[in-house]
């Protein structure tokens, strides 16, 4: 498997864009992890779950 390529979002929070998180493609799942700590945990969600996840963030479905 060759190394994720992790990406941050050019609409990342806070005036220093350090208050964000990473996604990397990784086949048949999403990865995820802080930008703030890259060597810390990460997660892999399946693509489905993370589309879904994405439409919920866009539709404001989670409230502030």
């Amino acid at each position: 498997m060759s190394t994720p390529q992790w990406r941050k979002s050019v609409r990342s929070g806070g005036t220093s864009g350090s208050e964000c998180v990473e996604v990397a493609d990784l086949g048949e799942a999403i990865g995820v992890r802080d930008s703030k700590d890259p060597d810390g945990p990460k997660l892999a969600l399946p693509v489905e779950s993370f589309a879904a996840f994405l439409s919920r963030v866009k539709h404001d479905e989670f409230g502030r």
